[in-house]
């Protein structure tokens, strides 16, 4: 059975926030004796039926996530988006290189492309020496509304609002990702149509410019009407047990290191 790792379920500045009375922290709203609230930046693991495994986002926790959750190689990376709480763990691909030995695929949009060659422009070359020193990613443009082979995955992508930027969604057989989202249109609500597991974006309680909060998750959820929601992108007002407590019993809060067994057929 396919397999999705939730590698990270945390906002921009994770949980706990850097600060706090004692410098250990800032937990806002969320007990930090509950272990499911400690959150590292947002990004999932997707394993192919064939084992192949698709990386979505290489976010700046992303050496410590691939350790805790005991991943052993990276087949392919997918970008939702260009923003540094999603790519800042890009050098750390050198290690994936060496994990499969030779450049790894790096999907997504031509403007985030664009983007990441501005600002890792050494990730994008092409490999000189056998030996990699530096991460080498070769880039693979793809457009909103296209399905692309990756990994053994059949993926569809399309589009997203989060506010400032449009970000990529993904749909794979039954299972959705919407990360990093402040609206759905639509044609993103006909992509997810019959999504039977959906990880989705929910900042926070109250209403916010680039990310949706929970009330917004709970009218798009009884739109789609999924078996299960999960989720994700969570930040400090969000404690896990509170928000437990609050939700119908087909959706629950992510927390690192979870894994959905989802199908991908279809």
């Amino acid at each position: 059975m396919p397999r999705v790792t939730i590698l990270g379920c945390g906002g921009s500045a994770g949980v706990p926030q850097i600060g706090g009375a004692d410098g250990r922290g800032d937990w806002g709203a969320c007990d930090p004796n509950e272990p499911r609230n400690r959150r590292t930046r947002s990004s999932i693991l997707i394993e192919s039926d064939t084992g192949e495994r698709l990386l979505v986002d290489t976010s700046p926790d992303m050496r410590t996530q691939l350790l805790a959750c005991g991943v052993p190689r990276v087949d392919a990376i997918l970008f939702t988006h260009a923003h540094a709480d999603h790519v800042l763990g890009i050098d750390d691909v050198r290690i994936l290189n060496r994990l499969v030995n030779r450049p790894i695929e790096a999907f997504a949009t031509p403007e985030t492309l664009a983007e990441l060659d501005k600002r890792f422009d050494y990730a994008f070359k092409p490999l000189t020496q056998s030996y990699f020193f530096r991460p080498v990613l070769t880039p693979r443009a793809v457009e909103p509304g296209q399905t692309v082979e990756i990994a053994g995955l059949r993926v569809q992508v399309f589009e997203q609002d989060h506010g400032f930027i449009p970000t990529l969604g993904l749909r794979i057989g039954g299972f959705g990702y919407s990360t990093d989202v402040a609206t759905l249109d639509d044609n993103a609500f006909a992509v997810l149509a019959g999504v039977d597991t959906w990880v989705v974006d929910c900042f926070q309680r109250h209403a916010h410019k680039t990310h949706a909060n929970l009330e917004q998750v709970l009218v798009w959820a009884e739109r789609l009407r999924p078996r299960r929601v999960v989720l994700t992108h969570m930040g400090y007002d969000i404690d896990w047990s509170w928000l437990t407590r609050r939700l119908p019993s087909h959706m629950e809060p992510a927390y690192d290191g979870m894994t959905l067994e989802v199908s991908v057929s279809g």
